[in-house]
Parts: C-alpha cells; structure tokens; sequence
C-alpha cells in the first residue's frame, strides 16, 4: 500500500514499518499513546471497543486513527490477541528530547497467541504451546515449545499419532508448511490458530544447523533426537517462527525432549474426549478438577501432562506409587513441604523472563525468597532421606525414601544469588525499576550518596544557610532556588556590605542582591538531576544483577521441575486420603481386577448423603475376555465403563484409584467409545464418528488394551446395528490380539453370544420394578438383561401420561408379532453357517444380497471391509 510523497515523516516511518509486518495490527508508539492506523485501526477499534476517528496525515484523503494510552497496553494486548490478532509493538528507540528529527522506532516485540510471555495473556496452570508441525509421507514430525517457561518438546510418527499429540497438549498456535494448508485441515480441523511458513524454513539441514547454533553443541545425540529427522524440522520451525517474531533472546529454552509412543499409555483423541478429562468449561466435572490439588502453578501444568500422557513403564509407576504411599502416611512432612512449595511460586515462569529482561524487581526478589523455601523443602527431604534402609523392613518404603532422595539431590538452592539478591534488592521493592527505591543502601556508594542528596536536600539547605549567617552575620540571609540561576543566596540591601568577596552576585533587585558560592554551586549539580541520576544508576546495577543470575537460569528450571514432581504426588496423596483412594498392585501380566471401584468424577458430586454403588469388575483374556453389559438405559452402564477406564488411567499415572483393590496390568492402550456425538461441520453423523472411532479400536487394539464400548450400532437401524454389535463382539474375541473388552449395549439380543464364545460373559444393572416404576440399583451381577425399559424411563423424565399409555399399547402389538428375534435368527463365525432370515422375503433385491453374502469369506474379512460390504448392502435395500 504506497502513499503519496507528501505524507508526513511519521507517517512514513509507520508505513515502511508496516509493510514488514504486513499481517499483523502494529501498535506504533507516540508520546504517551499507541497507535494504530488505517486497516489497523478499524480492526482495533471492533476488538477493544474503542473510539475509531479520523486525522488528515498530510494528504488529501483522511486516514483512520485508533489509539489507547500506553500504560494501558497490557490490558488492551490481551484483548487483541485473545480476538486472534498477531500484534506488532512498535516502540520508541530513543529519547524524544535527545532525537534529532523523527525519533527512532522499531519493533520490539511480536505477539501471537503462542509466543506471549505477557502474565495476564497466560493460563498460569496450563501450558502455553507453540506447536511446528512438519507433515512428510507417513511419518511427521512435531514440536511443542512453551516460551513462557522454555520448555521443548519433539515426537515424530504416524499422522494419527502427531494428530493424538496435538489434542492432547493443545498449543496456542500451530505453524506449518504453506502448501499443506489442505492436509492439515483434513487432519486437524480448523479449531486451531494457526500460520503457515515458506517451504525452505523446513529443511532438515537448515533446521539441524539452527538446533546446534541454539544449544551450542556439535550433535544432538545429547538430545536423543538426532534420528528424528522429521522432528527435527518442525523443532527448527519452531526456532525460525520464534525469532521471526521478535524474541531473540531464548538463553531460557535450555534443552529439547524427545516424546517417545512406547513411553506412555496411549488413548486416542475420542478416548480422551469421552473419558472428560480435561475440559475449559468451568461448568463441567472432570477428572483433573477432582484431582487437581496441587499448590502451585508448575505442579498443575505437570498434572494435566501426566494425565493425558500416562506412564508405560512399570518401575516408574511403581516408584510414583511408592512415594504417594508413603506421603500418605508422612502427615506432617506432606504438610511442611506443601507449604514451602506453595510460597516458592511459579519458579518456571519466573525464571524464564530473564533472558527476555521482562523480570521486574519484585519478580528478582520473589526469586530469592523461592531459592530460600527451595533450600528449605531439600533440608526437610533429607532429614527424611537420611534414614538408612536397614532400618526400614518395608522394601515399598525404601524404594520410596530413595526416589525421594533422587529428587531432593536435584534441588539447588543457589545460595550464592539467593544472597546477592536479597542483598542488593530492598525488602518492599517496586514493580517497575523506573520508579526507584529498587536497590539498598550500602550497595553502591555514589547510589547512596545520591539518594542522601535527594532525600535530606532541605535539611542541607538549612544546614547552609545557618553555617552561612554565623560566619557573615547575616540575620536575614535565606537560601533561594529559580530555573534561571538554580540555588542562590539572597541578602537584603541592609547587609549587602557584609557579603564576603568569594560570593559571586547572580541578579540585584530593588531591595536585595542575589549571590551564589562555590560551595552552593558544587551541591546544585548534585541535587539537580539526582532523582534522574537515581534511576539510571539503580537499572545498572539492576541489569547486572540479571546479568549474574543468567548463569543460574538451567538449574533454576530443574528446581521447577522437580517441585512440579512433588507437588503432583504430594497431591495424589492429599486426594487419597480425602476420597479414600487405595494403592492399585501393578503388574506385567494381563488380569484385570477391581474390586468395589467407584467413578472418581461422579462420586464427588452426588447429591448430600446419596453413597455411590460400587462395583467389581474383573477380565482375563483366559476366562472372560469381554464382558456384555445390559441394563436399563440411565442404570449406570456407561459410568461402569468410564470409571474402568479412569482407575486404569490414575494407577498409569502414579495416583491411588477410587477402589477397595485394584490389581491392574500394565496396559498399552486404553480405548473408550461412549456415547454419539455428530461432526456435521465435516459432514460426518453421529453414525459414521462411531464407526470411525470404532475402526481405529478394532486396528490399534492388542491384548494388552482395555476396550470399552457402549452403544456401538445404535447410529443406525435396530436391524443393522444388532448385526454391527454381534459381528464387533465376535471379531474382538477371534482376533489374535484379544484385548480386555467391556460392551454395554441396549441390545439385550446380545446375551445369546455368550452361549457360543467362551470367553464372553453376560452381566446386567440390577434394578427393581414396582408396578410400572423402576428403581435403578446400579450394582452389576452376572447374567443378561432381557429388557430396556425405555418407556420406564421415559415416564421418568416426565413424558406426558398419553404419549407413555400409547406407546406401551404400541409395545404390546409389536411383541405380540415378533415370533423370533433378529438375534435368535444369527447363527455365529464359529458354526461357518450365516443366515440373516430378515431376508427371506422373495425379492430381487434380497436375492442379490444373498449371493453377495455367499461369495464372501468371512473368515479373510477384516472389520474395515465388513463395513463396506455392510454399507454395500444398504444401497441395495434403497
């Protein structure tokens, strides 16, 4: 967008800045105001609500104008952000009173919704991910970067498996290659912020050589990345987009860690959906609100990480639970060690605004004070650590005393800094450096004889002007002060003869001179400018105290991180004992057993004195592989399959589980397909998202996955969905993998599989009729439900009394008709017989389905293309 040659000198430098950050609101800074032009401005004034006008820059058209004063700008950039702008800050570089001409400007800062490191634009107990995603044939490459704290992430794998990373960390902001735009809106939707970048930022060499220049290594086998090709270059992405937008300094971002698959239990984006175990709205229980009980921001980050990416390792796990088990009996020691860690603050973040010289000095001192409770929570850890393990029979208690210590050896209480800090800063400082009052007394000798100069000006003035009348006699003297000579003594016309002949005469008035003294003279050039003087030798030395504190930027993080671990299992400990969790037995077989389990979510919000029915629940591919749950609609199936699935999950994470006992396997994956939900934007319904998630089960799934499914088939027609259910249930059970399986499903038809696979088992939600009400006891007991009670329920939530007498009528004349159910009708893959007799009327279209099902192998067929064949047949019925 070219002006015309008359603008003004502003607005020309406005506009060659602009045409740099041609896709970004840039806040150029005038006087005291930010302000935005043009297109800028209109998009401003929409997002903040305020006035939009216009000013004539010097040419014939106006020009809008939009503009809030600058000590507002934290406010107003988190409001521009959070709208989806990337925001450009344009500072002044120099002072306007020393500038000659234009006064120099420049960007300072680029704010998108992934690089903020501003406090009020950040979610202090979640991260704040810049995502680079590098999308190549099968395997792609990912990274996940939180400048607020410097932490790097990188995975590479299939597309599915990036896909499942990204639901789970849920960055900011994406970026990518430009020309991918398609595949990733078919891969990852568009609930994303995202920005595309040119196709030679991702190149494997350039991105390897900006690693190495970052972390100043000749390799990044340190790492355990340099394999990782594809990572890699979404890492160098990553660093290329950062210092595109104006961060240079990143001394904070002090390591890259590898994510590996085989590291953690994995669930699918639909599992961690369906489980509910994070959510943004405040409204909805989930798992992490019951759990979360951490004291500080770095223990909740760590909380939800290790809720979405569970351990895969039975030592780690059994370490976390060791230490939780004996958290849980160290009472006072839980308590002490909360309390330091709550007062150390967010350390991560904290120290993470050095580099980015954003620390003010109350931040500086803050620090120090959380070195001091850092010291302290070592000292309190190896006063327990110190205990030989002779002394302890227990062998869980050792391995717990010696996690711990592993833990408390990590903690450095950087002594040294610590005392430099409190040493320099003053106990109450200020925010902002600018205002003074930042830096001791004692600290530097010109500083404190400034500040003596600035505060105790009068007291010397008055000391001068009494020193003086005694040595001239001069009753009448007094000390003045103008812009034009400064300080001065003034004497009256009467005394004038006694002025000594070293005073120097500045100005005669009609009844008195004025004089100033070398020494009067020598104490203006103190006392003028002091506060000025104040300031910038405070920000000196301020800015080398920074300075010193850089070299203590990587083991300050470690201290972060290793408060993070304790507070999350301080905080497993704190909910044990308040929900009455119990240790789960871990172990490397493929038994499941839990005895008296409870969902975590829902037994806390129940209404006041309701207790919540426990239930065992117990599968062993040897005996009862899947498990047919029937019952009732409303009767607590799906709450039996959620909570399988979530005492699962907590024993993976480390935490105690809401059970009496639990004997839980080391499990790889956890799949979980409860309830409908439609994705009509992408023109799916509610029955194609389950049979899309239900393939991903069925191809994925290994005999050491747990499988709960509910409702599979009832997207479509009863006939159908039976048929979907039975075949699922017969493929889980044949297939090689095997996997631990739970199936609640409406279809009470499905009890009869039981009788011809061996290892399924029939279970119901035990229930009471009382004329035509029903009573839900929600307890789980062996055999089939023959009934769904829909109407009952029906007449539960309150449907009119005619519309309940009709469809019972309407119930009685079906039943009356129905001779042999769709279900009596299948015979399974076991008898190699299948005959669907809802087929048996003679028509064309039903003869040519016979001949189709005739022709297939059933037992060559894989679920995908049982699908196909499946929906082949309903075009032939149309």
């Amino acid at each position: 967008m070219s002006k015309p040659n008359n603008d003004t000198p502003l607005m020309q430098q406005h506009q060659a800045i602009k045409e740099k950050y041609p896709d970004a609101i840039l806040l150029f800074r005038v006087g005291d105001f930010y302000e935005t032009f043009g297109e800028d401005a209109v998009k401003t004034s929409q997002a903040l609500g305020i006035t939009l006008t216009k000013r004539n820059n010097g040419s014939a058209s106006s020009l809008e104008l939009a503009g809030f004063p600058h000590h507002a700008l934290d406010t107003y950039l988190h409001k521009l952000v959070k709208a989806g702008y990337r925001v450009a800050i344009c500072d002044q570089l120099e002072d306007p009173k020393q500038a000659k001409g234009i006064v120099k400007r420049g960007v300072t800062e680029m704010v998108t919704p992934g690089t903020t490191t501003n406090d009020k634009l950040l979610e202090h107990h979640s991260n704040n991910f810049l995502a680079g995603i590098h999308m190549n044939g099968d395997v792609w490459g990912a990274a996940f970067l939180d400048l607020s704290i410097g932490e790097f992430l990188v995975a590479e794998g299939s597309p599915e498996y990036i896909d499942k990373l990204v639901q789970s960390l849920k960055p900011s902001e994406i970026v990518y290659q430009r020309q991918f735009q398609k595949i990733f809106k078919e891969t990852f939707g568009q609930k994303f912020y995202t920005y595309t970048l040119e196709s030679w930022i991702f190149d494997e060499k350039y991105a390897t050589e900006s690693l190495l220049k970052h972390f100043q290594t000749h390799s990044l086998k340190g790492f355990g990345i340099d394999q990782l090709a594809a990572a890699i270059i979404a890492a160098g992405a990553v660093l290329q987009y950062v210092k595109d937008t104006e961060h240079p300094h990143l001394q904070h971002i002090t390591s890259v860690q590898r994510i590996d698959r085989e590291d953690h239990l994995w669930m699918d984006k639909f599992t961690i959906r369906n489980l509910e175990l994070i959510s943004n709205d405040p409204e909805k229980h989930t798992l992490l609100q019951v759990l979360d009980h951490t004291v500080s921001p770095m223990g909740a980050r760590l909380l939800k990480r290790w809720m979405v990416l569970p351990l895969n390792n039975l030592q780690q796990i059994q370490q976390r639970l060791d230490l939780v088990a004996f958290f849980v009996e160290q009472a006072e020691l839980r308590k002490q060690v909360q309390h330091q860690i709550k007062l150390c603050g967010d350390v991560e973040r904290l120290v993470s605004k050095l580099p980015l010289k954003k620390i003010n000095p109350r931040e500086v001192l803050h620090l120090a004070k959380s070195l001091q409770h850092i010291a302290q929570i070592k000292t309190l850890t190896q006063n327990v650590t110190s205990v030989s393990p002779s002394q302890v029979e227990d062998t869980c208690k050792v391995k717990a005393i010696n996690y711990l210590s592993r833990l408390s050896e990590t903690l450095n209480s950087c002594e040294q800094i610590a005392e430099t800090i409190v040493t320099y800063i003053e106990d109450n400082p200020p925010i902002q450096i600018a205002k003074g009052g930042t830096i001791r007394t004692g600290v530097h000798k010109d500083l404190d004889e400034l500040k003596h100069i600035a505060t105790s000006g009068k007291a010397y003035l008055i000391e001068l002007q009494q020193k003086e009348m005694e040595a001239t006699g001069i009753n009448s003297l007094k000390v003045g002060f103008n812009n034009v000579f400064g300080y001065y003594l003034e004497v009256t016309n009467v005394h004038k003869n006694k002025v000594p002949d070293t005073w120097i005469r500045k100005q005669t008035l009609t009844s008195a001179e004025r004089y100033i003294t070398p020494e009067l003279k020598t104490y203006e050039e103190k006392i003028i400018g002091a506060e000025e003087k104040i300031i910038q030798l405070e920000t000196q030395l301020f800015d080398q105290l920074l300075l010193q504190l850089q070299d203590y930027i990587a083991p300050i993080q470690t201290n972060g991180q290793t408060l993070a671990t304790i507070d999350v299992l301080l905080c497993f400990a704190e909910v044990a004992i308040q929900n009455k969790y119990k240790k789960p037995e871990m172990h490397s077989g493929i038994e499941l057993q839990i005895t008296a389990g409870r969902h975590p979510v829902i037994e806390q919000y129940l209404p006041a004195g309701e207790k919540y029915i426990d239930n065992d629940i117990h599968l062993d591919i040897a005996t009862q592989q899947i498990i047919i749950l029937t019952g009732p609609n409303m009767s607590g199936k799906s709450a039996l399959l959620r909570q399988t699935a979530l005492i699962t999950l907590m024993a993976h994470m480390g935490s105690f589980v809401s059970a009496t006992s639990a004997h839980i396997p080391l499990t790889d994956k956890i799949f979980v397909r409860v309830g409908a939900s439609d994705n009509l934007s992408a023109g799916e319904s509610t029955f194609m998202v389950e049979m899309n998630e239900t393939a991903s089960i069925l191809h994925n799934a290994t005999n050491k996955s747990l499988v709960l499914l509910d409702e599979i088939g009832r997207g479509t027609s009863t006939y159908d969905g039976i048929s979907i259910a039975w075949s699922m249930v017969e493929h889980l059970h044949n297939s090689p993998q095997r996997p631990k399986t739970l199936f609640a499903t409406h279809y009470h038809e499905l009890n009869d599989i039981e009788q011809s696979l061996a290892n399924v088992k029939n279970f119901h939600i035990t229930h009471k009729e009382i004329g035509n009400k029903i009573i839900f006891l929600r307890k789980m007991e062996a055999g089939g439900s023959t009934h769904s009670f829909g109407i009952q329920v029906a007449r539960m939530v309150g449907m009119p009394p005619a519309l309940i007498t009709r469809a019972e009528e309407i119930l009685k004349q079906l039943e009356a008709k129905a001779i042999q159910t769709p279900a009596q009708k299948i015979k399974t893959a076991t008898t190699n017989q299948w005959q669907l007799s809802i087929f048996d009327t003679h028509t064309e279209a039903f003869q040519r389905i016979r001949t189709l099902l005739h022709s297939l192998d059933i037992n060559r067929l894989t679920p995908v293309e049982a699908l196909l064949k499946l929906n082949e047949i309903k075009e032939i019925l149309k």
